[in-house]
């Protein structure tokens, strides 16, 4: 089946920083784009950084500058780094896995970051 496992989830003060790791199993990794999404209660869940078809990163506009996305192929895991932390960037981010030939998504179960002083 298809897995994927996060961790780097936690409390941080403002102005601190994260690193979220996604491994995902079950998959050829290369057929599908990474991306991490966030999600606060009784919101939408947005995405915070995901990987394009072409491999070009793409963040939300209220973190762009502050999130990095980065891939491990060899590890079958994205990365995002995650700098200057926001109180409005408290929120449960889950990894996501697109294939995009039959537009399949997978989620991971989710981890909290929680930016507070």
């Amino acid at each position: 089946q298809v897995l994927l496992v996060e961790s780097g989830g936690g409390l941080v003060q403002p102005g601190g920083s994260l690193t979220l790791s996604c491994v995902a199993s079950g998959i050829t990794f290369g057929d599908y784009d990474m991306g991490w999404y966030r999600q606060t209660p009784g919101e939408r869940r947005e995405v915070a950084g995901r990987f394009t078809r072409k491999g070009t990163p793409f963040y939300n506009p209220a973190v762009k500058g502050r999130f990095t996305i980065s891939l491990d192929n060899d590890k079958n895991a994205i990365h995002l780094q995650m700098n200057d932390l926001k109180p409005e960037d408290t929120a449960e981010y889950v990894c996501n896995a697109w294939n995009w030939r039959d537009q399949l998504d997978y989620w991971g179960q989710g981890v909290q970051v929680t930016v507070s002083s």
